[in-house]
């Protein structure tokens, strides 16, 4: 044979070559993906904190999305988070269609688009979605990634299925999918296809310095709730329990609660006040099952053959739903029903795009809530401020200041000289009558007074401002400062 196969080689040397072997048609299993598959151009304008009254900078960004029932594209958040104009592109078509923002959900970080022009899904196809896919199995990746303006494919194994936190939002925790494909700048949005449905979309992934080939995809659960949790015109948001669970893997603790020894149940820590399970729930309370889903003393649940957290058992609730809890409590054993009603009221440690900084400005003092956004534009790093942000929603701060409002910049005038030094406080009083929100301000500063007198937090001394000489200021500020308007109260959507 080996012979044989020198001279066949040697007689295709003489004679000029001999003709390739025809290479295998590659098994197409996720179907002509050039029919679903949208490059989703984005011109987005960032919030400008520091100078709320002033629009940011603009930028440009690229990103992936796929055509979906009912003549929409679904993408991540992020992909058009703070847009101004989309602007979306279809394989072997030169046109570019104009998109705006039909629904976005930032604490899961997906978004569905629709589009003015409905020759746009003339020649398109909708994908439709999978199921979980299994540990070790392939899956493709589709977008639009570095290095070039065509489609590109990857393909990877995936490697773990588990609770992450969605960066987008940079708190909320859902149930994602780790691949060892990359995930790059512009493969955001994109599809993950496994024998012809679409199984994730293409979301976050680790930098280079940090792991190699390590990307998430948010799975069908999430994806699918997303889409129910729309069906009304509403985004109503994950529901919440609301409270902070201890494991109970320790056998004298379950001994000294009253628990047999069979590994079941979870100790509640603590209840928050303003969550849907105060006074349903208590501290000390055994949760022993979950809509009659067993819970194990690590917390983890049985749910269509997976152990997932317990929490995914609410994820997957919708406002107005209800929970279900067997409980222990003093060693007695009863059940409690938890209604969904609300979704938790306080976001000031999450990301938040799409909104206009909220703000009052008065004699030249700037006052502004705290949040993440507010937070990291400023790059404060006084204690207090540091302490009201990481323990605001532990420490239960927000039952004496809903909103904590800090005085972030002083615009220097002959009305405030000398005050810089209360900047980075955080108000407590405004003639006399404490400030618990934004709304606190602007109505206290509206009130007729000759004189307005602020204490803010752990300071002795107050500062003053007489009112006259506040309004005759007034236009002298604005002028030099190009201040727009002394104030925005509401959280205005900025969406395309």
């Amino acid at each position: 044979m080996t012979r044989l196969f020198l001279r066949i080689a040697l007689f295709c040397v003489i004679a000029g070559g001999c003709p390739a072997a025809p290479t295998p048609a590659p098994d197409n299993k996720n179907g002509d993906i050039k029919k679903s598959l949208v490059r989703i151009s984005v011109t987005e304008q960032e919030p400008n904190y520091k100078v709320p009254w002033m629009a940011g900078n603009i930028a440009a960004g690229v990103g992936a999305g796929f055509v979906i029932s009912g003549n929409r594209v679904m993408t991540n958040a992020h992909v058009v988070s703070n847009a101004r104009f989309l602007a979306l592109e279809k394989e072997d078509d030169p046109k570019k269609y104009v998109a705006t923002v039909q629904f976005v959900a930032h604490d899961c970080d997906l978004a569905v688009l629709k589009v003015a022009d409905p020759d746009f899904f003339k020649t398109t196809a909708s994908l439709n979605f999978g199921g979980i896919p299994q540990i070790e199995s392939q899956v493709s990746v589709y977008g639009y990634p570095i290095g070039g303006e065509r489609l590109s494919v990857t393909q990877g194994v995936v490697s773990r299925i588990d609770f992450q936190t969605y960066t987008h939002s940079s708190v909320d925790q859902h149930l994602a999918i780790q691949i060892d494909a990359a995930i790059n700048p512009g493969n955001s949005g994109g599809p993950v296809m496994q024998s012809g449905k679409v199984v994730g979309v293409a979301f976050q992934g680790y930098g280079g310095d940090v792991a190699q080939n390590v990307g998430y995809m948010i799975p069908t659960p999430v994806i699918n709730r997303f889409l129910k949790d729309i069906e009304d015109g509403v985004y109503d948001r994950y529901m919440d329990l609301s409270v902070t669970t201890f494991n109970l893997q320790n056998p004298t603790m379950r001994r000294a609660l009253g628990l047999v020894d069979d590994d079941r149940g979870i100790m509640v820590s603590s209840v928050a006040s303003a969550g849907v399970s105060f006074g349903k729930l208590k501290s000390g309370d055994v949760l022993l099952s979950i809509d009659n889903h067993p819970i194990a003393s690590d917390g983890f649940v049985e749910l269509e053959g997976e152990r997932v957290p317990m929490g995914e058992i609410v994820e997957r609730k919708f406002k107005g739903e209800e929970v279900k809890l067997h409980v222990l409590r003093d060693k007695q054993e009863t059940d409690v029903t938890v209604k969904l009603d609300a979704a938790w009221p306080f976001t000031l440690q999450s990301n938040s795009y799409d909104v206009e900084p909220r703000y009052v400005l008065f004699g030249g003092l700037l006052f502004q809530p705290l949040t993440r956004n507010f937070l990291e534009s400023y790059q404060i790093d006084d204690l207090r401020v540091r302490y009201f942000f990481d323990f605001f929603i532990s420490d239960e701060l927000y039952r004496e200041h809903p909103e904590a409002i800090v005085l972030s910049a002083v615009l220097p005038d002959p009305i405030n000289t000398y005050l810089g030094d209360f900047k980075n406080g955080i108000l407590d009083e405004i003639n006399g009558s404490k400030i618990k929100t934004l709304d606190d301000v602007a109505n206290a500063f509206r009130a007729t007074s000759d004189e307005y007198v602020i204490k803010l937090l752990g300071v002795g001394r107050p500062l003053v401002l007489e009112r006259a000489a506040v309004e005759a200021a007034r236009e002298r500020i604005m002028t030099r400062y190009n201040v727009l308007k002394e104030q925005n109260l509401r959280e205005t959507v900025n969406v395309p």
